[in-house]
């Protein structure tokens, strides 16, 4: 899998990024892990090192990908501080609101579609259900108007 930037380009975006939003320089490591499966990015304590997935920014887009990285840099800064940087701490949420960045990031395009398997319909409204597991269409009915339902 190709990288879609170069890891100077990336170092340089997340220290723009650092700066324009924190106004504060980013100082160590950032890479692209591919292995990343289930999120956009880490940020390991230990190392001082943000981690993002690649997968998000070819298949959603630099916006959504500039949101991971500043929420990783929420974690990074906080951490440098001596804040509570975890999700549950006051300070990271208080630092995600004042930065506009996002608290998580949605599933990838790929793993989603991966993920549906059983489509059904309505037969009444119309209401369409996308679902990983197969639902029994004689004990079940549409939540919206209590309709039968069709697999599609």
């Amino acid at each position: 899998m190709r990288m879609p930037l170069t890891q100077g380009e990336l170092e340089k975006l997340v220290h723009a990024l650092s700066m324009e939003f924190f106004h504060k320089p980013f100082i160590d490591e950032v890479s692209f892990n591919a292995r990343l499966r289930t999120t956009g990015g880490r940020y390991i304590p230990s190392k001082r090192k943000i981690e993002l997935n690649p997968k998000y920014l070819t298949e959603i887009g630099r916006e959504e990908f500039e949101g991971i990285i500043k929420h990783e840099l929420c974690h990074y800064h906080l951490h440098i501080e001596g804040k509570g940087y975890k999700h549950r701490d006051p300070e990271f949420r208080q630092l995600l609101k004042e930065t506009k960045s996002p608290r998580f990031c949605g599933a990838l395009p790929s793993i989603e579609e991966s993920r549906v398997k059983h489509h059904y319909e309505c037969v009444r409204c119309k209401q369409v259900y996308n679902r990983s597991r197969q639902v029994n269409i004689k004990k079940y009915r549409c939540g919206k108007c209590r309709g039968k339902l069709t697999k599609v």
